[in-house]
Order: C-alpha cells, then sequence, then structure tokens
C-alpha cells in the first residue's frame, strides 16, 4: 500500500519510509551497544508496535526473545480513560530479564506509564522503552524513553502501524490524517 492508494485521506506526509528506516538502524545500534551480551525480551504492545517490533528486531545483531501484550485505556471515546485493562498478558515471566517496551507512539503516557509500573513490579533486571513516535504537547505523565525515534506534533497520524478505525496501518510511512475522514 502506499500513498496512490489513499491519497485523498493523507494530508501530509510527516515522516517518510526511509527515514524510518534510518532511525531504526541508529536505534538498533544503540540498543545492541546497550545489550552487548545480555539476555533481552522485546514486549511489543499492541497491535500499533508490529511495525515497529518487526523492523527493530530484524536490525538486532544478537539474538533476542520477543512476547506481546495488549492494552486498553480507552472507552468509546479517542480520550484515555485513566483505567488500563490488559487484554492479553506476556507469556514469559520476566524475573532478572532485561526488558524492552516496544511502542509505536506515546500520547498522553498515561497507560505506557501504568505498563511501566506493571513490568517492574514482575521483578525484571532492567524494563526501558523503545519508541518510533512520541508527541510530546500530549503528555499527561512522564515517561523516560530511552530509545526515541521522532518527536512529532500533537496531530492525528496514520501508517506504520498506527491506525483509525484500523484501517492504515500498512502504510510504510507516518502521515497526517485528512479532517474530512475522521470529522476533525
Amino acid at each position: 500500500m502506499d500513498q496512490s492508494d489513499v491519497g485523498p485521506d493523507l494530508a501530509e506526509i510527516l515522516l517518510s519510509e526511509e527515514q524510518l528506516t534510518k532511525k531504526l538502524d541508529e536505534l538498533a545500534a544503540q540498543i545492541d551497544a546497550d545489550y552487548a551480551g545480555k539476555d533481552l525480551l522485546l514486549v511489543g504492545v499492541l497491535k500499533g508496535a508490529v511495525m515497529v517490533m518487526a523492523d527493530l528486531s530484524r536490525r538486532l545483531h544478537h539474538q533476542v526473545q520477543m512476547d506481546w501484550m495488549a492494552v486498553s485505556s480507552y472507552g468509546s471515546g479517542t480520550r484515555s480513560s485513566g483505567v488500563v485493562r490488559i487484554l492479553k498478558d506476556l507469556d514469559a515471566d520476566l524475573t532478572g530479564r532485561n526488558v524492552i517496551i516496544v511502542e509505536d507512539i506515546i500520547d498522553s503516557g498515561l497507560t505506557l506509564s501504568w505498563l511501566v509500573s506493571n513490568l517492574r513490579s514482575r521483578g525484571p533486571e532492567s524494563v526501558e522503552i523503545a519508541a518510533m513516535l512520541r508527541k510530546p504537547d500530549a503528555a499527561q505523565a512522564d515517561v523516560d524513553v530511552k530509545y526515541l525515534g521522532y518527536d512529532i506534533p500533537n496531530e492525528f497520524v496514520v501508517g506504520y502501524g498506527l491506525d483509525y478505525a484500523e484501517n492504515y496501518r500498512n502504510l510504510p510511512f507516518v502521515a497526517t490524517l485528512a479532517p474530512h475522514v475522521y470529522g476533525g
């Protein structure tokens, strides 16, 4: 899928496929250096982190294990309710493990802050965060992101795992969604 398939639905491409690829290479190099010779578990947050998790893990130069969580803090609207539910928990035991939570985007940070706290309570050696995107202007919780791709404006974005109504995830770039699509 590319821009020509959804052109009128997009307002602007914020990050190209090439920019994302370059940043993934940088993040993988940093993670490889930080975890050389160490056990590492990547925890992807479903569904948005699928692209980042797959592409990041393939760039790492040592073996890693992967697991997935699905959490929800959204009710019927688009704003975080502050109440987090685990929809799918990890299969792996975190005791003594080095864990990196892999995220597509950090908006308010409320859910991720809760998730970090939850995982730290499970006895890991360490818990860090890798996120491709962060919206600093949307932050409501202070979340320490060790491996960050890009800070972006507080706009509605799609592509590279990010969706609107479960669509646009498979775009190879990140773009702002045209307001006529979501009634904004």
